[in-house]
């Protein structure tokens, strides 16, 4: 049956936000060694949906939105300007962030979409996350190195129907999803407060302070690279399904409480359960040789780990992709404690010392990432539930859903959502080969603990059950 055509979605107008002058900013800001990593990594593409505010316009609320993000930009002042990356003499790039350089500032687009309905963005159960969603985010994924990028932050409000959504583009190398979200609660804030006339102080200043390992001079890092060129490395996945699965708290409890008996330890988290269930599922729908080694990689937080911890507001990327690994027949002949407790102790050992290891070694030989770093045999667990995605309120209330674009998705990608009910409930994004999905959704494993999604009419509050 052949499939029907995307609707589409058409720009309206794209302005310039730039914020208001700040003598205090510096014109230039270093990179961290958790930073330019990044450079080759898509942008961070995630987005909120929201009902249609009864009281406002779509020129009052874009006029909302600008406005707040001009005041936003002034505290992320990093996202205002543009990476500059530079080719030294005697060989290598250095890169580092200007502030004030011509066209500096964030991007605004306002787009429509005329045939597409709140009850399409939220896919009904079984259904696959719709492909329009991509078009909801300006902006080219990888960067394009002419002298500097594009700009680091663009928002896209798109017109439904009967809604819109407010899709952020973020580039990875200027920060990661703590701070991504701790910029998009922050403009919400402020855009909340001009709603009634109040001036804002935000709750939580950004901290720029980077932080940099000693014993290897002072920055700018210095890459083993003849021209920007070569930092670029495009990477196209293969056709892929992507789902959202929702796990209420009740079931999640269950799934702590059994991990924790199988492995006898008691220190099992909810997360690290969820993971080890997904990379045990996963791995069975691929159907991996027994001797097929095979990981499950978890993005795990340095801010609090370090000793002294970085402050909780810290401005950056400061994150690494830790990883546990077995065997196939390891992982799939034993139970979900095994798979738990080696999720646990990667977890567990991602300690100061570790960490500064981990600097250490890559400043003795500095790269950049890119998507084919990802092993095909692996999964990779991203994003966060305790992210505060839900608390964006920009005064119309709350959101009907999260969702992301296209941006840093391969198979066996899996990104957490905080469960709409909120109470420790999850959503997964998950997105694999179209047959290890077909095969995941018969899984009698996971499909003990997969949860119904929450319907329609109770996110728009037409129903309480």
């Amino acid at each position: 049956m052949p499939s029907s055509p995307t609707p589409s979605v058409r720009t309206i107008k794209t302005y310039a936000v730039t914020p208001r002058p700040n003598p205090e900013v510096p014109r230039k800001l270093d990179m961290s060694s958790w930073d330019v990593p990044m450079l080759c990594g898509n942008y961070i593409q995630k987005g909120l949906l929201f009902k249609y505010p009864p009281d406002l316009s779509v020129e009052q609320i874009i006029q909302r939105l600008r406005n707040s993000l001009e005041e936003a930009l002034f505290h992320f002042y990093p996202l205002s300007g543009r990476l500059r990356i530079v080719t030294c003499e005697g060989g290598g790039v250095t890169c580092h962030v200007e502030v004030g350089i011509d066209g500096e500032g964030a991007e605004f687009v306002h787009a429509v979409a005329d045939e597409i309905r709140i009850a399409d963005v939220v896919a009904a159960d079984g259904q696959d996350l719709p492909k329009f969603l991509k078009e909801f985010f300006p902006l080219d994924l990888a960067l394009n190195f002419d002298g500097c990028t594009n700009p680091l932050l663009a928002i896209q409000l798109t017109e439904l129907i009967d809604g819109i959504f407010i899709g952020c583009v973020f580039n990875h190398a200027i920060a990661d999803g703590t701070s991504y979200w701790h910029f998009y609660n922050a403009w919400a804030e402020i855009s909340q407060g001009k709603a009634v006339g109040k001036k804002v102080v935000l709750s939580r200043l950004p901290v720029h302070d980077k932080w940099f390992i000693g014993g290897y001079g002072e920055p700018p890092i210095k890459l083993p690279y003849s021209s920007p060129a070569e930092i670029v490395v495009r990477f196209s996945p293969p056709p892929l399904r992507e789902r959202m699965f929702h796990f209420t708290s009740e079931s999640l409890a269950k799934l702590k409480a059994r991990a924790n008996h199988e492995c006898g330890k008691g220190t099992i988290s909810t997360f690290q359960a969820l993971s080890a269930l997904m990379w045990r599922c996963i791995t069975r729908a691929r159907g991996f040789a027994p001797e097929q080694k095979t990981s499950c990689r978890l993005a795990i937080q340095n801010r609090t780990r370090l000793q002294p911890q970085l402050p909780p507001n810290y401005f950056g990327n400061s994150v690494y992709a830790a990883a546990a690994t077995t065997t196939a027949a390891e992982l799939l002949n034993n139970n979900l404690g095994l798979a738990a407790w080696l999720v646990h102790e990667v977890v567990s050992n991602h300690t100061d010392s570790a960490i500064r290891d981990m600097v250490h070694t890559y400043m003795q030989n500095p790269i950049v990432y890119n998507l084919h770093f990802f092993d095909k045999h692996s999964i990779m667990m991203g994003s966060s539930p305790r992210f505060d995605m839900y608390g964006c309120d920009f005064g119309w209330g709350k959101a009907l859903a999260a969702r992301s674009g296209s941006a840093n998705k391969f198979d066996g990608k899996v990104s957490a959502y905080p469960g709409w009910e909120g109470g420790g409930s999850i959503d997964l994004e998950v997105c694999l080969l179209p047959e290890y999905m077909s095969a995941l959704e018969r899984d009698e494993e996971f499909l003990a603990v997969v949860s119904p999604p929450i319907k329609l009419e109770v996110l728009l509050g037409i129903s309480d059950k």
